[in-house]
């Protein structure tokens, strides 16, 4: 089997495939990522030199380079991670994310509908719960929740749900979609705000806080989504929607003291000196209130459930980060350095 993972140079992308490649050494994994911003080769290092692992940069973008792809390696399973996925970027310049996830969505789909014969192949579609919209005090998001994004990034990921269900009813194409909540873990980027915490705290810089920390999200540690998207993959049926949820809603101002009190106990540095520079900034357009899913479905047909709580999948994820400087000084250079000046720069609250 031939599998195909867009993205996969990325956080989550580069995590399922350390997670797979491994445990599938019968299956031969292509990556393909065209190496944005937030791509790192070395997030998938250890797994290079493997003999079912290849690379391919290609731009999803451009659907001749999508056709060329589908030549060259004829697969039998897509897993489409690839997309912009910050939201602070998307309201600063969203048209990268109409091309990438909207566009570069269809490419690979029109793909998948020129390749496969009828009955080959899946096309297993990574999603968001962002696509839901925001939530008051209670309730939960649901499969059957009607779609309500608040942000160029989630309305560009629901086009692109709308797309692959669309070619799955009109074109019979055999796809499975999953939304899951926010993910953490090694490898992310640090533009998003749990390693943006960790390693602004190490190095004493202010900890930027949207509004007043209050808005809920659920957090979901990276390899039990990567555990997730296999149980789908091979147990889900085709057609159908899986909500990916980790059980762990926390106010952001929580996770920001959270990753405060770990650091202290990792390192030794004083818990009050890092909560001390906790920084309020203006808030964001649009800003969700809370985040919740309801992941009934795939734990009762699929028998998924998240292995790590918050507190664990946060502590191995200080440590991730305390442990690996070189990655960390080599991704906290250029676009990385440049971003957080100008996102956050003029932001801080008196």
């Amino acid at each position: 089997m031939q599998v195909l993972v867009t993205g996969g140079a990325g956080f989550i992308g580069s995590n399922f495939l350390n997670f797979s490649v491994p445990k599938y050494p019968d299956r031969r994994f292509v990556n393909v990522d065209h190496l944005g911003y937030a791509a790192n080769l070395a997030n998938v290092a250890e797994i290079a030199k493997r003999p079912n692992y290849a690379f391919a940069r290609v731009d999803i973008t451009d659907a001749d380079a999508v056709d060329r792809l589908f030549q060259e390696n004829t697969p039998d399973l897509v897993v489409h991670f690839a997309a912009e996925s910050h939201v602070d970027r998307s309201i600063v310049g969203p048209r990268a994310f109409i091309r990438t996830n909207i566009e570069g969505t269809f490419n690979l789909l029109e793909a998948c509908r020129k390749h496969w014969p009828k009955g080959r192949g899946l096309f297993h579609h990574v999603s968001t719960d962002e696509v839901y919209g925001s939530l008051g005090d209670t309730g939960a998001f649901t499969e059957t929740t009607a779609y309500d994004p608040s942000s160029p990034y989630s309305a560009s990921k629901a086009a692109s749900d709308h797309l692959v269900r669309a070619y799955a009813r009109t074109y019979g194409l055999a796809t499975k979609i999953t939304n899951c909540s926010n993910n953490y873990g090694p490898y992310q980027f640090p533009e998003k705000l749990i390693p943006l915490t960790i390693l602004n705290a190490i190095d004493r810089k202010p900890l930027p806080v949207y509004g007043q920390g209050l808005n809920v999200r659920d957090w979901l540690y990276v390899e039990d989504h990567c555990a997730a998207i296999w149980a789908v993959i091979e147990g889900g049926a085709p057609g159908r929607t899986y909500n990916v949820g980790g059980n762990n809603e926390v106010r952001n101002i929580d996770v920001v003291r959270q990753i405060c009190r770990l650091l202290a106990e990792e390192t030794g540095a004083r818990e009050e000196e890092l909560g001390a520079l906790v920084t309020y900034v203006t808030d964001r357009p649009g800003h969700d209130q809370r985040y919740a899913i309801d992941a009934t479905r795939i734990k009762t047909e699929l028998r998924w459930s998240p292995r790590e709580t918050f507190e664990t999948g946060l502590r191995s994820t200080v440590r991730w980060y305390v442990a690996n400087k070189a990655w960390v000084d080599e991704v906290r250079s250029g676009d990385y350095r440049k971003w957080i000046a100008t996102n956050y720069g003029s932001r801080v609250q008196p």
